[in-house]
This record gives structure tokens, C-alpha cells and sequence, in this order.
């Protein structure tokens, strides 16, 4: 089993450098996010403005496993019922769509990773309420990254938020550390189990990312080997932030 490791001041000033540039990126895309921009569009924005900033776009080549093909570009853009890792390519963005971003940037070596769902234009009330609520569940995680809380409790925070609105969690994504990997121990899932999980000092790093559905929990993986869609066609939405524990309350380091 991997080690958990806390960062150095160091280190979390870099992440914060990469924090400030995804943060940037997600901001860049909402302003360009309307109808007629294809979303390999939204791909070559951000990832010019990552290398001109000094960073490296993360996701571009990335592999989870040895037989996975790598990522094709900057950012994933996950569109109406696809949940995570939608691949941006040549499709055109329209009115009423729900189109989830999910960005990540490395700094000498240190990363930092966020994502936001958008909807293009007024969206139903209840597709408001749903994505607010999913980013009031990772509003809820952070709050309870605190020193002496553990895993457990950050995932308990999300859930509560997640089951009140009544929304489908799903189960196969999760968030996880993050430093000098994108994806570093511990996992931290957006419901309980039984293990209350690491026990949380200042210096830890996370990716915190409630992915939340309008209908059942249910995915799948879709034949280009990356996007994750609901099995029963439902929306979906994505919030996520990098945080860091400290003495108190968990500092944000995707934000500009």
C-alpha cells in the first residue's frame, strides 16, 4: 500500500500556483461556454492558457491503467448524462445542455485538479437546485476536512447533502489525493463505509469530487475507453476542488 504524505509549505505553495491556474482555466471556459463552441474548442483554450502560464495541462496523455488509451486533451468535458471523463472532441455545444469541466494543471512537478458543471443557458428549477446542491456537497467535504476528522467524515458530509436532495451517488468515482501524481492515496468516496479511513493531519492534500445524478447511481464506460455516462440516461454533475488540511478549516488551492 502506498504512503500518504503530508506536503511541505514548498509544496503546497507549488500546488497552489497549479491551483490558481485551473481555477483560471475553469473560469476562461465559462465565459467562451456558449452554444455553437465545440468542446475540442474548450480544449485548446485551456491548453494554451496552461502553458502560457508556466503549467503543464495534467490530463493530456494521462492513463488510470496500463490498457487505457491516454487522454487526448486539457480538459474533460462531460455533457448531460456523462458523469466524468467526457473526451473533448468535436461536438458542438447547445442550448440547454449541462456540460461538466473538469481541469487539471502540474507545476514543477505538483498538481492540482477542480472541475464545475455549467448549464448553457436559464435551466430548469430543478436542474438548478441539482447542481447547486452537488456543489453545497463539496462546499460540505471541505468543511469537515479538518485536523482529527478522517476519510469517513468527509464522505459522510457529501452523502448527507447528496441524500437529502435526494440524488444518486455514484459508487465507481471518487476523489483522491494529489500532489506529485494526479491521483495519490487516499481515496475518498462520496459515501460512507465501514472504514472511517485515514485520520487527517495539516499537510495533507485532496481532491475532493461529489458526482452526483438526477436518477439512478448506475454508470457504465463507454467504448472510447475514458467517458463515464449514467445507465439510465439521467444528468449528471461534477464539483471538485484540491484542498489542503491545516490547523483549521481546509484551505482551498484551486482558486484564483
Amino acid at each position: 500500500m502506498r504512503t500518504v504524505t503530508r506536503k511541505s509549505a514548498r509544496e503546497i505553495a507549488e500546488m497552489r500556483r497549479a491551483g490558481r491556474i485551473v481555477a483560471e482555466v475553469l473560469a476562461l471556459v465559462e465565459e467562451a461556454l456558449r452554444p455553437g463552441v465545440s468542446a475540442r474548442e474548450l480544449d485548446a483554450l485551456a491548453e494554451a492558457h496552461i502553458r502560457r502560464r508556466g503549467g503543464r495541462p495534467s490530463f493530456k496523455g494521462y492513463r488510470l491503467d496500463r490498457d487505457q488509451p491516454p487522454f487526448p486533451g486539457s480538459i474533460c468535458v462531460s455533457i448531460d448524462d456523462e458523469v466524468v471523463h467526457g473526451l473533448p472532441d468535436a461536438r458542438v455545444i447547445r442550448e440547454g445542455m449541462l456540460v461538466s469541466i473538469d481541469a487539471g494543471a502540474e507545476v514543477n512537478g505538483y498538481h492540482a485538479d477542480a472541475a464545475r458543471t455549467f448549464f448553457v443557458g436559464e435551466p430548469p428549477a430543478a436542474v438548478a437546485a441539482f447542481i447547486e446542491t452537488t456543489r453545497l456537497a463539496l462546499m460540505a467535504g471541505i468543511l469537515a476536512a479538518v485536523p482529527g476528522a478522517r476519510i469517513g467524515d468527509i464522505s459522510g458530509a457529501v452523502e448527507d447533502v447528496a441524500r437529502a436532495g435526494g440524488y444518486g451517488i455514484v459508487r465507481e468515482c471518487v476523489g483522491h489525493g494529489i500532489g506529485t501524481r494526479m491521483h495519490e492515496p487516499p481515496d475518498v468516496p462520496n459515501y460512507r463505509t465501514r472504514a472511517r479511513g485515514l485520520e487527517l493531519v495539516p499537510g495533507i492534500c485532496l481532491a475532493i469530487e461529489p458526482m452526483l445524478t438526477m436518477g439512478g447511481a448506475d454508470v457504465y464506460l463507454r467504448d472510447d475507453g475514458w467517458t463515464i455516462a449514467t445507465r439510465d440516461g439521467s444528468l449528471a454533475a461534477h464539483f471538485e476542488h484540491t484542498i489542503v488540511v491545516t490547523d483549521g478549516e481546509a484551505g482551498i488551492l484551486t482558486t484564483v
